[in-house]
């Protein structure tokens, strides 16, 4: 009776033990959710999002590290990708969710994602059957790696393609942190799919369009309908884009007017047609830092993703970091 009692107490005295020694622990995962090694690829388990509801609500919501990575990346890697390319995108992935969650004092992502019903989704319209177990494997195989610049994360612009060539990052923002994102020839990208596109429109519209950003003008003037020769290209950055365009008497840069008009690209040109703007467009996207068509045709030729990662941010180092245990 007396061994009974003897081995009761020593086991309720073990327990305690166990519960004191994990308590830390798992206030810790109470307050700010669980940390730990996801498969060998990250040391976080859950995130907050901040995400765009049907009805234009924003909220904020909590998701495990795995389903937004994932469904983060299945958002920007098109079907039948190879893997070296998908693991580039995922070191740039992590690169941009890491540096948001060390900046920040109450870290929330705004990083876009499907969710885990999406993307199952999405893969069942697939043809490719190894889609998920290549953003999986992505994931894991370069668990941990992102690009840092000096002893800072660094900044990883990337677009679908470009008119074949990257641009210059201080050319177009006039900012000299970044001279790791430069020009860098893509002639691969001109055979991009809807690498050139043709866009129509009336020159009132395009008028309406950018109403925000034209010079005040008389009463009179304002009434004016533009017309063809109201619009000009001034001039083009190194790698083609439109760097200033004229419209009517105000000068403003060829991102502004992609951004009002919605063109898939600043690298443009303009034409009458009777009357109207044609907009003949090349490449997909702002054209900076890495290409997404030229990365997966280089992976297409052997090149490893860290072969990609330095011909488009040379001068970046790929490093391992645990943001999730050393910002928490």
């Amino acid at each position: 009776m007396r061994q009974s009692n003897f081995r009761q107490g020593f086991q309720s005295t073990l327990a305690f033990i166990v519960i004191l020694f994990l308590l830390p622990y798992i206030i810790t995962v109470i307050m700010h959710g669980a940390r730990l090694d996801v498969s060998g690829s990250d040391v976080m388990s859950a995130v907050e999002v901040k995400v765009v509801q049907e009805d234009g609500r924003e909220e904020v919501v909590t998701v495990s590290w795995e389903e937004f990575f994932l469904g983060a990346l299945a958002r920007e890697i098109p079907e039948n990708s190879e893997l070296e390319f998908i693991k580039a995108q995922a070191v740039l992935l992590r690169t941009n969710a890491y540096k948001a969650l060390s900046n920040a004092e109450n870290p929330i992502l705004e990083e876009r994602f499907l969710t885990k019903e999406e993307l199952e989704k999405k893969c069942m319209n697939m043809s490719d059957p190894t889609y998920y177990e290549k953003l999986r494997q992505a994931m894991v195989e370069t668990g941990q790696e992102v690009l840092f610049y000096g002893e800072n994360y660094a900044t990883v612009p990337f677009h679908q393609s470009s008119n074949g060539a990257t641009r210059n990052y201080q050319e177009v923002t006039g900012r000299e942190d970044c001279p790791y994102v430069g020009l860098r020839e893509c002639p691969q990208d001109k055979e991009a799919d809807d690498e050139m596109q043709v866009l129509t429109f009336e020159c009132k519209e395009v008028q309406k369009k950018c109403q925000s950003f034209l010079v005040a003008v008389s009463e009179e003037e304002a009434e004016k309908v533009y017309q063809f020769s109201d619009f000009e290209i001034i001039s083009y950055d190194s790698a083609g884009y439109v760097a200033e365009i004229r419209i009517g008497d105000t000068h403003v840069t060829g991102d502004q007017f992609r951004d009002a008009l919605s063109l898939p690209s600043s690298a443009f040109s303009l034409e009458d047609a009777n009357g109207q703007l044609r907009v003949v467009t090349m490449g997909k996207g702002h054209g900076l830092g890495m290409s997404q068509w030229t990365a997966n045709e280089m992976a297409k030729e052997g090149k490893t993703y860290q072969e990609i990662l330095r011909y488009f941010y040379e001068g970046t180092n790929l490093t391992k970091k645990t943001v999730g245990v050393e910002n928490q």
